[in-house]
């Protein structure tokens, strides 16, 4: 009777410390190595939370609320490429949200008047998108990776001069424009544009994203 009881109490012991050992194991497979710099970056007026049930559930920033500038003062090279921050300010009364990327490209006209030149922004994949509350006169950013079109062949780049972006916040089909001229490549397979997803705050120099 005494070994019954030894062998039960044995085979308890056994599943609770397999049990314990599962779970911490599955924890851990579930948990980021890391996370990339500046992905959790919160601005003076403009705070990123994770994507998903996080979310306060705030409205999409629209363009029309939007003010979408280019700090060029903040333009770093690096490996051939030039990066600006695209910054988006929040011009309406009220809370709005912002999650993932801009659709960028060049544009012969800063207004709804110029045509596009080249292909449009591809998106870096390496930083992953968060969910950016923007108050009254709040501040997001996405960095613009800009590569040097004089690195290609003519021949393959066809080099022309864009003077301006348009741009599409995350989620919109109305454009905003900037007002800038950049040396472009008008044929499409030269991918000249990268851009990254949105962050909270303002571009600052040496945070990316």
């Amino acid at each position: 009777m005494r070994t019954s009881r030894t062998l039960v109490l044995l085979a308890a012991v056994t599943a609770l410390a397999t049990g314990c050992h599962s779970s911490t194991s599955g924890s851990a497979a579930g948990s980021p190595s890391g996370s990339p710099s500046g992905s959790q970056s919160e601005g003076t007026s403009g705070s990123a939370a994770p994507t998903g049930p996080a979310s306060e559930g705030l409205a999409t920033c629209r363009t029309s609320s939007l003010r979408i500038t280019l700090d060029t003062s903040l333009a770093s090279g690096a490996a051939g490429s030039t990066y600006y921050p695209i910054d988006l300010t929040n011009t309406s009364g009220v809370p709005c949200e912002l999650a993932g990327y801009p659709g960028v490209s060049f544009v012969t006209a800063a207004d709804g008047t110029g045509r596009q030149i080249g292909a449009a922004a591809q998106r870096n994949p390496q930083f992953g998108s968060v969910v950016v509350r923007l108050d009254s006169g709040g501040h997001a950013h996405a960095w613009l990776q800009v590569a040097q079109a004089g690195n290609y062949p003519a021949s393959s780049c066809s080099p022309a001069t864009a003077h301006g972006l348009r741009v599409y916040p995350p989620d919109e089909t109305q454009a905003g424009y900037i007002q800038q001229d950049l040396p472009a490549c008008a044929i499409a397979s030269a991918q000249v544009l990268t851009v990254l997803p949105v962050r909270g705050g303002e571009g600052a120099r040496g945070i990316v994203p």
